[in-house]
């Protein structure tokens, strides 16, 4: 399964939403951080336990925003 990942760069920090998941949205002050906790979070919302079986490939770059790939494998959880 690959969910897209977006992430917002702002005065304040980042934040990070997976648009297909209705509330997957993160704060911080700093880009891998940001990262980290919506991949948390994601698999939370996913029902995901072994968060190190979602990858992250970076898709491309547009004026403040960065669009990842978030690819994983929900049978094998």
């Amino acid at each position: 399964m690959v969910l897209d990942l977006i992430i917002k760069k702002s005065d304040d920090g980042f934040t990070a939403e997976v648009p297909s998941l209705n509330g997957c949205e993160s704060w911080a002050a700093k880009e891998d951080e940001v990262i980290d906790k919506i991949v948390e979070l994601a698999a939370f919302y996913l029902k995901i336990k072994n968060i190190k079986k979602i990858k992250l490939d970076k898709a491309r770059v547009s004026g403040n925003k960065h669009y990842y790939k978030l690819v994983f494998n929900k049978e094998g959880n």
